[in-house]
């Protein structure tokens, strides 16, 4: 039998494997407090349940590397006002704060320092300010050997909104810095923004799920207070784990098959030339290539969610397009409905295939199925206002007293709650 060699990668010499096909089947869910406050009770009972999950990925022979495991969150503003005060800097508005997350080669400190000083100036030219890096506290011995030697040089970039942006253009904004930052060091193995934004924040390894509180500092600081947390557990079937493939993406996490990506990725990237927006003008280019070989299904789905939010879509609207209910023969859709069902075709094919989904924009959190149901997705209400969304029951337990509501989505169903609206 050949020995494991942690060099040998999908694309090196020989290699069976294609990317092109890489899918999963996972654990995911989350958790929203849809009254009061941001606390860290809601970021703790994510890395409880995603815990909670660790029979739905696979672990490596030594026994501590997994597929990938990550939480998604509100961006902590408590706890990066606090790092910002250690860099001898200070925020004035909350909103004004943007941070990315970048995964670094851990093998080229020069390409490093290329990577940073590149992003600095796509920011600046934006007219957006610098508070500068930051260096993220993690414990690389919770992770197992393979992935240890794999593990990115992991950065925060600490932006500040100085030019008076409204949320939406902010947030906008920030979308074409990290496109622009990712369209030129494309073809870079190692590099990687897992998030760049002024609302979401994303903390994912390539390891168990057990393991990624303690792996990330961060994820046991009081001062990460949220209302959401998305988590996700994954399961590489037939892939190869990697550290960007890890879950939750830039706005939703995904269990499942999408069985039609490959035509999905080409029907969109053919659909690239055509594209028209008065919001995105001289930087519609920006926004093409979407795609990679080197991504998942799901990747390829949060691209696409992602883009379509981005250009003025609600998050509802935009799965509504994509992921579509069983509507050509279902007496219970009105012809209003019906119709437009079959006007958002035009714009895009079904992605289709077993899935349950989680995703966010922030302040809303909203979840679904597929038009034949073939992921559960279970959810449960409690007095408090707290919210869980799950793959399974019993992730996360509730005394039954506290409980006023639970159930589960059927096919083609979706649940959507609005963490600003009270009692939504």
């Amino acid at each position: 039998m050949t020995p494991y060699d942690s060099r040998f990668t999908p694309s090196s010499a020989g290699s069976l494997h294609s990317l092109k096909n890489e899918k999963a089947n996972c654990g995911m869910g989350a958790i929203a407090q849809l009254e009061g406050t941001a606390n860290y009770n809601v970021l703790d009972y994510a890395l409880c349940s995603v815990g909670n999950m660790q029979h739905r990925g696979a672990i490596d022979a030594d026994g501590k590397s997994g597929d990938g495991s990550g939480v998604l969150c509100q961006l902590p503003v408590s706890l990066f006002r606090r790092e910002l005060k250690k860099m001898g800097q200070s925020l004035v508005k909350d909103e004004d704060l943007g941070v990315g997350v970048f995964f670094l080669p851990n093998d080229d400190d020069a390409l490093q320092k290329q990577i940073c000083t590149f992003a600095e100036s796509v920011v600046t030219k934006r007219g957006l300010g610098l508070f500068g890096w930051r260096n993220v506290p993690i414990n690389p011995d919770e992770l197992g050997a393979a992935a240890q030697k794999t593990c990115p040089v992991i950065k925060h970039l600490l932006i500040e909104n100085t030019k008076g942006l409204d949320p939406e253009a902010y947030e906008r904004t920030l979308y074409l810095v990290r496109r622009e930052i990712e369209q030129e060091f494309r073809e870079i193995n190692g590099f990687y923004i897992p998030t760049l934004s002024s609302r979401l924040i994303g903390y994912k390894a390539l390891a168990m799920s057990v393991a990624l509180r303690n792996f990330y500092t961060d994820l046991q600081d009081s001062d990460f207070k949220t209302k959401i947390a998305l988590y996700h557990q994954r399961f590489s079937t037939n892939t190869f784990p990697a550290w960007p493939l890890g879950q939750p993406f830039r706005m939703m996490c995904h269990n499942g098959e999408i069985n039609t990506v490959r035509g999905n990725r080409n029907w969109m990237s053919s659909r690239e030339e055509l594209f028209q927006s008065n919001i995105w003008g001289e930087d519609i280019e920006l926004i093409k290539k979407l795609f990679s070989e080197n991504e998942s299904d799901s990747a390829s789905l949060d691209h696409v969610l992602e883009l379509l939010v981005m250009s003025g879509f609600s998050l509802e609207h935009a799965m509504s397009i994509l992921v579509p209910p069983a509507y050509k023969h279902n007496g219970d859709f009105s012809g209003h409905v019906r119709s437009f069902y079959e006007y958002t075709s035009c714009f895009s094919e079904p992605w289709d295939g077993p899935a349950g989904l989680v995703y966010t924009n922030g302040r809303k959190i909203v979840a679904s199925l597929d038009r034949n149901g073939l992921r559960p997705s279970r959810f449960t209400l409690t007095e408090s206002g707290l919210l869980y969304i799950g793959s399974e029951s019993g992730a996360v337990t509730f005394p039954d007293s506290e409980i006023i509501r639970h159930g589960r989505l059927g096919p083609g169903q979706m649940i959507s709650a609005d963490t600003e609206t009270v009692n939504s």
